[in-house]
């Protein structure tokens, strides 16, 4: 009897290797050449906010990324009643700045110049070749945009497959798939004026500074629908922000911030240097102090540490460390005057009164959100959220309040 048991169970495996069957959701790569690509980067219709990114105020509009996607447009001439009215398709998009009627985006190694002068009808005036070479993607053998392939996204299909296929699928380095029932087995592919204390791009007099993981690129925007490369110099690695301030480029990096002076705009000279536990570091600054916040998390290589450190900068040669306060988990910061603003990760959003940085007072404390980014100017806050696009009036102290939320989509 035994041995008829184990013959039965042998035939059942038997039978449910032959009919291994599952049904998945494919996502197959598209690809464009880079003529055809940099034809579509111009304004499409609004898209809903899904994975934002960094953020820019210029005048009454906000340029919020899609993460490497692209920038949504949004008109705030109300910003009780923000409207989202247009897209920008702009793949590998991280990052972007503002100069006049001029905005400069990112896009792999490129640089984009678009015309916003009408910013209902951007359009794409100038395309910068490889300029961020240690984001290279596709410029290597041809210099040709109508014969390069670019990633332009992807197609999603369903469909039934066996065990041995599915095997193949699990060792393609360029695949990715999901189960129908939506648990995901392997993925290669969908990754995932003023700007945000996160920004990697800013504009300062006839120059657009951008830092990658180890340089800073100066580019020349006294003609700003024709920007020229001026230089770029290498710095230490882990580089994060960048941050100017009168004559000044504040970088932050995962082990310090650095101090570099602009007497030569093209060529950027560092003149101190604070270091600090390794960990995400954002940096703004006013006249008198640096303000640093450090976080913890799996992309700031491990560390442990949350808070924010003030330094004195009034020698910019010794930076040297005021005051630490203990946080949750800080990103963004900005300053209006005395009020400094913090984004505390899951925790919210706070408001400070900064008129003694020795002393920092809590104002108002926003709880129920979880905070990327803030820009505060004119007694309006506009803070990136993991659930969506707030803005605040914070005019009156005693009155700090919600005026608007643009959702994000799940």
């Amino acid at each position: 009897m035994f041995a008829i048991c184990i013959a039965i169970l042998f035939l059942f495996q038997s039978c449910t290797r032959d009919s291994c069957r599952n049904t998945y959701n494919i996502f197959e790569p598209i690809y464009k050449t880079l003529s055809q690509i940099r034809a579509e980067m111009k304004s499409n219709p609004p898209q809903p906010l899904q994975n934002t990114g960094k953020i820019y105020l210029y005048g009454n509009y906000i340029f919020l990324n899609e993460l490497n996607k692209g920038i949504h447009v949004i008109d705030n001439s109300n910003p009780s009643s923000p409207k989202n009215i247009s897209f920008i398709n702009i793949p590998n998009n991280a990052d972007l700045a503002v100069k006049g009627n001029y905005l400069y985006a990112d896009s792999y190694s490129d640089i984009a110049v678009f015309d916003i002068s009408n910013p209902a009808q951007i359009t794409a005036v100038k395309f910068m070749d490889n300029v961020i070479k240690d984001r290279n993607a596709y410029w290597y053998s041809s210099t040709n945009a109508d014969s390069i392939k670019v990633l332009a996204g992807y197609r999603e299909r369903d469909t039934t497959v066996d065990c041995a296929i599915y095997n193949r699928w699990y060792n393609c380095t360029s695949c990715a798939y999901q189960s129908a029932g939506g648990a995901v087995f392997f993925a290669a592919a969908p990754q995932t004026g003023v700007s945000g204390s996160m920004a990697r791009f800013t504009t300062l007099n006839d120059y657009l500074y951008t830092v990658s993981n180890s340089k800073l690129y100066s580019i020349n925007i006294s003609n700003p629908s024709n920007p020229q490369q001026a230089g770029s110099k290498n710095l230490w690695g882990g580089i994060e922000t960048i941050y100017p301030f009168q004559n000044k480029l504040f970088i932050g990096s995962s082990n310090g911030m650095f101090i570099y002076d602009l007497s030569n705009p093209s060529d950027p000279v560092q003149e101190g240097q604070f270091s600090h536990f390794t960990s995400c570091d954002p940096v703004i600054a006013d006249a008198q102090y640096a303000y640093v916040t450090l976080r913890s998390g799996t992309t700031c290589r491990g560390a442990t540490i949350n808070e924010l450190d003030v330094v004195d900068i009034a020698n910019l040669s010794n930076p040297v460390l005021k005051k630490t306060y203990s946080l949750f988990n800080p990103h963004g910061l900005s300053k209006d005057g005395d009020k400094l603003f913090i984004c505390d990760g899951s925790t919210g959003l706070k408001i400070y009164n900064a008129f003694d940085a020795n002393n920092l007072q809590l104002i108002k404390e926003i709880k129920g959100l979880e905070t990327y980014d803030v820009i505060a100017r004119n007694g309006k806050a506009i803070v990136v959220a993991k659930d969506g696009l707030y803005q605040y009036d914070y005019s009156n102290d005693s009155n700090i309040k919600q005026i608007s939320k643009i959702n994000i989509s799940k």
